[in-house]
């Protein structure tokens, strides 16, 4: 029989060896579509704790996404964006989430971000559903479908988690490494798609929201990490096992 010390060391290495990778992926997440079906492919995006479900229907060139973010306050905002021109931050179309008081619905607006001062404003590409909701862990759902350029590969997209909603005005989000590196190319198939996003304005709105034109990717062939941690669960279980076996005898 083992130790009370080598049991002890064993929940220890157990602690270090469970990785963030496998409590929280975009897989794990049960976030559906709106005609209730799973999205097409997740990304566990690389920083501020953030998740993109996403959809791309090829026949009306049409995105339909699930952005889920914990914002960093009880009053504070998440919001997902595409750049149509570049990849930085200011020329974002932004749909921005947060909640007005504790346990209410959160609101989603759209902004139209061209400096500092988050205002509201019409985007430059089409959209439709729109909507926000709350997920246990003080999570937000930011959902919408929008309209892509015909024939693209990609866009631009930009994430992010801000401070204080101040009488309904979001304050600016903060300055660190992870708030100034969340953004990304998003591509939509497995195609060779260009190493940066269009930048020609999309089209008219569809009559209708989208479907699924394509069969489902997984999240490594989507161009994310999202299925990184089925690796990771793997290998830590195996050393789990080793150790697990080592300890009780």
């Amino acid at each position: 029989m083992a130790s009370n010390s080598s049991l002890l060391l064993l929940l220890l290495v157990v602690a270090c060896f469970i990785s963030p990778a496998i409590s929280q992926t975009c897989s794990t997440q049960n976030i559906l579509s709106a005609d209730r079906t799973p999205f097409e492919n997740c990304l566990d995006l690389p920083v501020l704790d953030s998740y993109l479900h996403y959809t791309y229907n090829a026949t009306n060139s049409s995105l339909s996404v699930a952005f889920v973010a914990t914002p960093s306050r009880s009053n504070g905002w998440v919001a997902w964006a595409i750049n149509p021109t570049t990849r930085g931050m200011f020329g974002s179309q932004a749909f921005l989430a947060y909640s007005p008081r504790v346990g209410a619905r959160p609101e989603v607006n759209t902004y139209n971000i061209s400096s500092y001062n988050l205002s509201r404003g019409r985007l430059s590409f089409d959209f439709w559903n729109l909507r926000a909701e709350a997920m246990a862990g003080n999570r937000i759902v930011i959902r919408t479908s929008v309209k892509v350029p015909a024939g693209a590969e990609s866009v631009n997209q930009v994430w992010q988690i801000g401070g204080n909603v101040t009488s309904g005005r979001p304050g600016v989000h903060p300055v660190n490494a992870a708030n100034l590196a969340s953004t990304a190319v998003l591509r939509f198939t497995v195609s060779d798609a260009p190493s940066s996003a269009p930048g020609s304005a999309p089209g008219s709105a569809p009559g209708s929201a989208p479907g699924s034109a394509q069969g489902p990717t997984t999240p490594e062939q989507a161009g994310g990490p999202g299925n990184a941690g089925s690796m990771t669960a793997s290998v830590n279980f195996g050393i789990l096992v080793m150790l697990a076996t080592i300890f009780m005898f």
